[in-house]
């Protein structure tokens, strides 16, 4: 039984294993103030360009998202995201505990468009409405869609002209960054988003998201918001040790690079059986249409996730490969399909 479920079943790299084993018995202070996140923090700072930015480091994506958007709105005001937007539909209402609405736009593509931003900030104009402040977008996007340079930096003139901050979860920004068409770099972000985050969960680290702010405003007192919500881990070194060994060379990348191959390795499986895709995805997510009875087939060998029903005999299954996606899986994947 091979698992296609996520890009987070394995435990970690082996690099990051071993600096983790190397370092294990080094006394060092906590909270994320030891030389191995200092040095992370300088990689990163200096791979994206930006050395005036701030780097924090979280666990987990929801962490990071929640202690994001409650430091940055007012206790009326609101975040804009597509309808199939993370913070909207994967979070268990984690926005919505922090006393703060989620907006939530219908985007055909997973993606917000300045036209979007504009039509949700319109229908948010009475002193008797919550009041958008942030737009919240994801790259990939959560159907493994990707934004155009262009289409980021419109949007975030969008959000310059209406006085919105933007925030990018990262979660998997790796696998957007290495996909074939994606025009982004990472020295790009700083550029046009306000705050945004590397995710390293589901790019071969055991867990850890690197945020990075560089809207200077949001930057004061940012470590108690992380420190209120539970998220400053008093073992610290083991985020700043993980992310210090992905931006060492280019590992992060070439871990990302990995698990987009494999991916299209299935999408070329899938369009050779004949099936088509929900979305067109050049990342780790494929996300294909399929015959119940094919799927029912699939299932004695491989484990997916579903995602809807798309008519009374067709649903929409999640393949996700990973850094440590094996060739042969792929390949006894693609038999499996062609065979079902």
């Amino acid at each position: 039984m091979y698992s296609f479920k996520n890009d987070y079943s394995e435990g970690a790299h082996e690099r990051i294993l071993e600096a983790m084993m190397d370092t294990n018995r080094i006394q060092t202070v906590g909270y994320g103030m030891d030389e191995y996140c200092a040095s992370a923090r300088e990689k990163i700072k200096s791979r994206i360009a930006c050395e005036e930015a701030d780097v924090h480091f979280f666990v987990g994506g929801t962490q990071c998202n929640t202690t994001v958007i409650a430091s940055i709105l007012r206790p009326y005001q609101a975040v804009i995201a597509a309808h199939t937007g993370h913070i909207n539909v994967h979070e268990t209402g984690a926005i919505e505990s922090t006393g703060h609405k989620v907006v939530a736009m219908y985007s055909e593509d997973g993606k917000l468009t300045p036209e979007l931003v504009k039509k949700a900030v319109l229908e948010h104009s009475s002193e008797h409405m919550v009041v958008p402040k942030l737009v919240y977008i994801s790259d990939s996007t959560e159907i493994g869609t990707l934004y155009t340079l262009q289409e980021l930096k419109d949007l975030y003139a969008c959000c310059k002209e209406l006085g919105l901050y933007l925030f990018m979860d990262g979660a998997r920004l790796g696998s957007a960054l290495c996909a074939k068409g994606n025009d982004i770099r990472i020295e790009d972000l700083p550029n046009y988003t306000d705050v945004f985050y590397i995710g390293g969960t589901k790019n071969g680290a055991l867990f850890g998201e690197a945020l990075v702010i560089t809207r200077e405003e949001l930057k004061e007192d940012f470590r108690f918001y992380i420190k209120q919500r539970g998220a400053l881990l008093a073992k610290g070194r083991l985020l700043g040790i993980q992310f210090e060994e992905l931006f060492k060379d280019d590992l992060f990348f070439e871990l990302a690079e990995h698990a987009n191959e494999m991916s299209l390795k299935l999408r070329d499986a899938v369009i050779e059986a004949g099936y088509t895709f929900l979305a067109e995805s050049y990342t780790n997510q494929q996300f294909v249409i399929l015959p119940d009875a094919v799927i029912k087939k699939l299932e004695d060998n491989f484990l997916f996730e579903e995602q809807h029903r798309v008519d009374e005999t067709h649903t929409c299954i999640r393949l996700c490969t990973s850094w440590a996606t094996t060739l042969e899986s792929v390949e006894a994947f693609r038999e499996a399909l062609v065979n079902a």
